[in-house]
């Protein structure tokens, strides 16, 4: 019988051609953040950078509103390219054939700095994960791509990755400060540079083909404890059958990334001039950043908010996702799980609960908008009501919006109105209004109905006071109180691992022991 990995998603095996550049990718935020002593030498690296478009696709996200002191989370998203646009690139992914095809984003993972500048989370979004991509223009082509529902990865390919980073603030309501990408070259130096990471394997691992089963990263390690690089740490990050799946496989590369995290805060490598810059120029000859922290000066900036957090205090998780009941081969959110870790991104709740517990729920439950009066009685307020109750695993609620208009209109509200143009899918219930002078008057609307401050919003698609009912609110006409996650409350789905713990090990698939 032909031997198959566990997956929730059978696919065929695409070895050589993924997960590589993660390697690089992870390293060069590293480097970035904790080179300070070697800022004059950015005045050569800047040469090396590639510079793009923050956002490239439509987007409604806000930035979070500051806290007490003033200060404001950073998110950034990394983003892993598998483009073959160059012969290293070719020789390193496995495939020619593919060389001028648009590159997939293979490999997404968000780093959320906390306001405070004390922790930091990472979400990895699975390459397979099915979203609604929005419509975006490429910046160097001038190429408009129409709105779709796809995989995540697609996103790349559609107008860069300031296309990936539109997608990212739609499914989870996230202000994304930065992107930056990596490609496949310039990895293998940086493996070797960094001299060795500890990984950890409960069995004796041999990923190799199988009967029934093509592929393998050729990873073959014996049981307990060991430091790899060079090839072998390509081996390890690449890995996918000898572990399951390709989630087991994410869980491989946080342990990684967070042992190498640590291997880089315990040794001199950041005194050593001539490793430092071997490592500095690996990674930045491979590096593209959204244009706004495309200078020295601004990665040096960069990089010191990111050095300050320590190891117990970053969390790597991956977004709590279920089967696509639409294509066995690909994952959804989990809607419930994932909106919790989106709510704690967007309200800069740490991950973890190691932190000083001063006012640690920062304002978690509180209001962040000044309350506005409104601009005229509620009888005069106009309203217009959406049913978004939709969403990618479950059908819209029918005359939702209905009902929502017709409870505004017995609270006084007499002109609010359902739209009857049909259903949309929107997670989470927000009310819109296009201009200054209207926020009072959504405010008191979502006053009216229990619906929190922090989901009324500015935006310039909407001609007056606009309610889109989510798919958070599919029943009842008071919207139901949120219960707020507190520090460290990230759901069990997200298999969140603490940067400090050194004692997981990957259990390896039977059949790919030795």
């Amino acid at each position: 019988m032909p031997l198959r990995p566990r997956t929730v998603r059978s696919r065929r095996s695409r070895t050589g051609r993924r997960l590589i550049r993660w390697s690089a990718s992870t390293l060069a935020v590293l480097i970035l953040g904790t080179a300070g002593a070697g800022y004059l030498y950015y005045q050569h690296l800047s040469g090396n950078l590639e510079k793009g478009e923050r956002s490239s696709g439509d987007s409604k996200a806000e930035r979070t509103a500051p806290n007490a002191a003033g200060q404001t989370p950073l998110n950034i998203l990394l983003i892993g390219s598998d483009s073959r646009s160059s012969d290293a690139n070719v020789a390193l992914g496995g495939s020619r054939d593919n060389r001028d095809s648009p590159p997939l984003g293979d490999v997404q993972m968000l780093i959320h700095l906390s306001a405070d500048r004390k922790s930091a989370a990472v979400v990895t979004i699975p390459r397979d994960t099915r979203v609604d991509i929005p419509e975006c223009k490429d910046p160097e082509t001038g190429e408009t791509f129409p709105a779709t529902n796809a995989i995540i990865n697609e996103s790349l390919g559609r107008g860069g990755a300031g296309c990936t980073l539109a997608t990212w603030e739609n499914l989870t309501g996230v202000y994304i400060d930065h992107w930056m990408t990596i490609d496949f070259a310039g990895v293998v130096s940086m493996a070797d540079a960094i001299g060795g990471v500890e990984v950890c394997v409960k069995q004796n691992v041999w990923d190799r083909p199988l009967p029934g089963m093509k592929g393998g990263s050729g990873l073959k390690m014996t049981q307990g404890r060991k430091k790899v690089q060079g090839e072998q740490a390509l081996q390890w990050l690449r890995t996918r059958h000898a572990w399951g799946s390709d989630l087991l496989r994410a869980r491989a590369q946080h342990m990684y990334l967070n042992s190498m995290i640590r291997t880089l805060k315990e040794q001199s490598v950041f005194t050593d001039g001539g490793r430092l810059t071997r490592l500095a120029e690996a990674a930045t000859e491979s590096l593209a950043v959204s244009e706004e922290i495309g200078s020295p000066k601004k990665l040096y900036d960069l990089g010191m908010q990111l050095k300050t957090v320590p190891t117990d205090r970053i969390t790597m998780t991956t977004m709590p996702n279920v089967q696509d009941p639409q294509d066995d081969n690909h994952v959804i959110p989990d809607s419930a799980d994932a909106e919790t870790m989106w709510k704690m991104l967007r309200d800069d709740i740490p991950f973890d609960k190691n932190g000083e517990k001063e006012k640690a729920k920062k304002d978690k439950g509180k209001e962040k908008q000044a309350v506005q009066e409104p601009s005229v009685p509620d009888a005069e307020i106009g309203v217009q009501v959406y049913n978004g109750t939709g969403s990618s695993d479950e059908a819209a609620v029918p005359r939702r919006a209905r009902a929502i208009a017709q409870e505004l209109v017995g609270a006084g509200f007499v002109r609010a109105a359902a739209d009857s143009s049909g259903s949309l899918a929107q997670e989470r219930t927000e009310v819109s209004y296009p201009s200054a002078e209207l926020k009072g008057d959504a405010q008191r609307v979502a006053g009216a109905l229990g619906i929190p401050l922090s989901s009324v919003k500015r935006s310039t698609e909407v001609s007056g006071v606009t309610l889109v009912v989510g798919a958070d609110w599919r029943e009842g006409t008071a919207y139901p109180e949120q219960s707020a996650p507190e520090a460290g409350d990230v759901p069990d789905t997200a298999d969140a691992l603490n940067g400090s713990d050194d004692t997981p090990c990957m259990e390896v698939y039977a059949p790919y022991r030795w």
